[in-house]
Parts: C-alpha cells; structure tokens; sequence
C-alpha cells in the first residue's frame, strides 16, 4: 500500500521546507510515496513538488475550494481518495493538525500526532511531557492518519520529476468559507524554516524594546522568535512564539535572550544544532541546555553583541 502526503500549501506555492522534510518521514513507512498538492491555480507547486526526491506520483487537485487550505474541503478531497493508501500523513503545521484529526475522524481512527521518529510500517515515536519523555505508539488500525513533527527530519533531495495526476475534487459542502487573511509582511525568513533565530523573552521588558532583537537578528538574517512570557506581555506577536504551545524549531542557531528555559519553551527548541543563551540569572534553566551561555544584562550585552557583528 502506498501512502499519501498532504503538502504543505502557501496560497498557490508549495511550502516546500516543511513537505520535504515530511516526505523523509513518509519515505521510511514502506511503499510509495504520492504527495497531494491541492489549491487554486496549484499546477506550479504540483510541479515542484514532483521533482521532491521519494515522490513517486504527484495528485493535483486544483479548484477554488482548496484555495485558502480550508480543512473541510481537504478533508472530504482526503477521505474520496483513501482508499488506495495505508498511510495518510501531513506536516504538524497548523494546516496539519486542523486538518488531520477531521480525516481521522471520518475514517474512524486515531491520529498520531507529532511523530519524531518512524520505526516501522505501524509503530511511530512521539514526545509527551513538552518534550520530556517519548512514547511509542503501534497503531492496528487500517489506515494510519500521521502528523511529523518536521524539525527532527531532514529535508529531501531532488530527483528527475515524478509523474503529475489531476484529480477531481469532491463536491463543497460549504461547510466552511473563507473570510480573509491577515499576514504580517516581512523580508525576515520564516521561523519554521529558518537557519537561524533569535528569541526573545519577558526581560526584554516591552515591545519597544524588542528593537534590539530586532537589529541583531537583521545582522544574522535570522528569523525572530519569543517566549510565551514575552507574547502573553504583548512584547511580540503571537506568531513569533517558540514552545510547546507555540511553534516548533530545531535552527542550526538559536540564540535566546533573556529567556529563563521554562520547560514549555524548551519543548520547542532544544532540537537546535547550536543554542546561545544570554541571561543575568545564573541559575536560568536555558544554561541547561545551552552550548554557549554568558551571564550578563541584555541591554548591555546585545547592544555589543550588534556592534560586533557589524
């Protein structure tokens, strides 16, 4: 049996971080592989994701339904095609997981979230605890409808481009509509995928100051990144939030300023290649995990920090 990689969609553009790294997940469940592009005016991600390596087929669903990733829609386009496949699988994104459970829910099985690692055809590991502990989960059921966590898989090599199928999409139920998107513009990259990032947490004391993050990381050309602490103050917008209830990154840097290590923002970031942590708090439990630690105020630290970079 073959399995089914939902892609990862911006708009009509393969997200194409995120579905590679997936694709090394589906890879290593055995069979081939078909990746799932579905969108409006998506003929040009279906191409790109073709030449992903390990995409044995590419499905273009291509209709104004899937035009803003609802997850009604793709879940009834999901569920029409099934039945060919043994594993359903998706990127924990937050496309992932709003549309996943609702095609576990109507097939009648579970969902394994957040898989880490994949051991076999049926058994997949996945942290519990914010990070703390792994379980491994061996799941009986006929169909396996699978979320990866991407930051623990490689991204996937290209190849000469895998055949590109159209396919029909079901009826709309008009379950779900579309209102708008409201997106922050930024030239930064996207914290997800970004090599590097620097985070900031509540000692940096108020959204003005974040400015100061801000100019370090337009020296690295790093992605920004906080703290729940720092995002429940109002320091930083929601999406920049590191954490277990936030977004999950494993940079090859991650510097964290000012950032104590509760463990629910460590569940988010200890998979960093290299972590640096700046806090006047010896005891900062970040220092736990930190390759570089220095004790020392921020405000005086990243200010030279920035001068030494320019």
């Amino acid at each position: 049996m073959a399995v089914l990689l939902i892609a990862e969609m911006s708009g009509s553009d393969l997200a194409a971080d995120a579905t590679a790294k997936a694709l090394t997940a589906a890879k290593a469940m055995g069979g081939d592989v078909h990746i799932l592009v579905a969108g409006e005016g998506c003929a040009g991600a279906a191409e790109a994701a073709a030449k992903l390596d390990g995409a044995a087929r590419v499905l273009c669903a291509d209709a104004r339904a899937f035009a803003h990733s609802l997850a009604e829609p793709i879940a009834d386009l999901v569920v029409s095609l099934a039945g060919a496949y043994e594993h359903i699988v998706a990127p924990a994104t937050v496309q992932g997981k709003n549309v996943c459970p609702r095609i576990a829910a109507l097939l009648d099985v579970m969902v394994i979230t957040d898989i880490s690692e994949v051991k076999g055809p049926d058994t997949f590991v996945r942290p519990i605890y914010a990070g703390n502990a792994f379980q491994e989960v061996t799941s009986a059921d006929a169909k396996k409808v699978v979320t990866v966590r991407t930051s623990t898989f490689e991204v996937a090599g290209a190849q000469a481009a895998a055949p590109v199928e159209a396919v029909a999409a079901p009826a709309d139920t008009g379950l779900s509509s579309w209102v708008e998107d409201t997106v922050a513009a930024s030239d930064r990259p996207e914290l997800t995928s970004a090599k590097v990032i620097v985070s900031g947490g509540r000692a940096i004391g108020s959204k003005e100051n974040f400015a100061i993050i801000e100019k370090v990381a337009d020296k690295l050309g790093a992605a920004i990144g906080a703290s729940r602490a720092a995002v429940d103050s109002g320091y930083a917008p929601n999406d920049w939030q590191v954490g277990q209830t936030g977004k999950v990154v494993a940079p090859d840097l991650y510097i964290a300023i000012g950032i104590s290590g509760a463990i629910q923002h460590l569940a988010g970031m200890k998979d960093s290649k290299v972590i640096v942590a700046i806090n006047k708090d010896e005891e900062a439990p970040i220092f736990q995990v930190a390759d570089y630690g220095l004790v020392a105020d921020l405000f005086d630290a990243v200010p030279e920090l920035e001068e030494k970079l320019g």
